[in-house]
């Protein structure tokens, strides 16, 4: 994502080792616009394995590359080569790999997660068109930068037939209304954003219901660290009575959910609605045993289509076990404390 500093992209890339490197030059936050050249060519001196640098112009159309090793601008790099006549698309299986995914690396180094193509398709078509109600024509929103999950499982609305609503900058200028502005301007359907918008919203004393209109907005999603109830009130108060308010938990570990929301459900204060079809989650005690009505560990007992392949240089396998199977064997526990409620629905209480 262009908002990391250089140490963080060598830290995930320096394991990948990517060869070829695709940067824009900049990107817009807070009226200002942020020049990315100087960090681009810091990276990729550092970056040996990479052997070309494509740039794409995004706040500048002219440049001077001289800062950066091996650079090309976009148009150049895709120009029709006199040697290549066809382009011919390969069949690839199911697993094939698709990304590698980073986590956060606050406990150390990024794990690099490798997820497979097949997978982590259906498991988005599942939660978009099942779970989140997105039709063709729809108009999907959620506001994320490009190193969080939540941007690849928007480009998977695509798959769905859904339109993709893309913004870039801070969540609040223009007098802290923008994203809201973005809604009522482009007819957007499903309003994707974090806990933490929320609760700033709220802290700001804003009132969409009062200053927008928000027709088209069937449902919010919510994600990024628990919503609490009073986030709950506040949406439904002050943003939009008539939505399907939509907390979802997952993480990057699965590029999807474990838990997120229903649109022929209730919705319950501070609670997740359910959790994910065909996706044998529970919550266990100390011993393995399943529990209600109490705090516990967030499991999933049976295998599900988008497992990663692994990790990016982790042969043998040992650490993508110790990382999710260590404490219950041949059952991933995810790491969460959580509970699910008398309603059936989930609170995540955090890790």
């Amino acid at each position: 994502s262009p908002d990391f500093g250089v140490q963080g992209v060598l830290d995930r890339f320096g394991q990948s080792e990517p060869k070829v490197l695709i940067a824009c030059d900049g990107y817009f936050y807070g009226g200002k616009t942020i020049d990315c050249l100087d960090k681009l060519g810091d990276i990729a001196r550092q970056l040996p394995s990479v052997h070309r640098v494509v740039v794409v112009p995004y706040v500048h159309m002219a440049h001077d590359l001289s800062r950066v090793p091996h650079a090309r601008m976009y148009a150049d790099f895709v120009k029709p080569q006199h040697h290549v006549t066809d382009i011919e698309f390969e069949l690839l299986p199911f697993d094939h790999p698709l990304y590698i995914m980073y986590s956060s690396g606050t406990t150390g180094v990024p794990k690099c997660i490798v997820h497979c193509a097949g997978g982590a398709l259906l498991q988005h078509l599942k939660e978009h068109r099942l779970h989140s109600d997105v039709k063709p024509k729809d108009r999907v929103f959620y506001f994320t930068t490009c190193g969080w999950m939540m941007w690849n499982w928007l480009v998977s609305g695509l798959a769905a037939e859904a339109t993709l609503l893309l913004y870039d900058g801070s969540p609040f200028a223009s007098d802290n209304t923008i994203l809201f502005d973005y809604a009522d301007a482009e007819g957007m359907t499903h309003f994707g954003t974090s806990a933490k918008f929320i609760d700033a919203a709220a802290k700001f004393g804003l009132k969409p219901r009062e200053t927008h209109s928000l027709a088209s907005v069937r449902a919010l999603m919510s994600t990024g660290s628990p919503l609490v109830a009073e986030g709950f009130e506040y949406v439904y108060r002050e943003i939009k009575a008539d939505l399907q308010l939509s907390s979802i938990s997952g993480g990057t570990d699965i590029i999807s959910c474990f838990v997120l929301g229903s649109p022929v459900l209730p919705v319950w204060r501070g609670e997740i609605q359910c959790r994910g079809l065909g996706m044998a989650v529970d919550v266990w005690d100390d011993d393995g045993n399943p529990v209600r009505g109490e705090k516990g560990e967030l499991v999933c007992a049976k295998p599900f289509p988008v497992m990663p392949l692994g990790f990016w240089g982790d042969d043998d396998g040992s650490k993508y076990h110790a990382a999710y199977f260590d404490r219950f064997p041949n059952v991933w526990c995810h790491g969460d404390f959580c509970e699910i409620t008398a309603h059936g629905g989930l609170v995540i209480y955090g890790r």
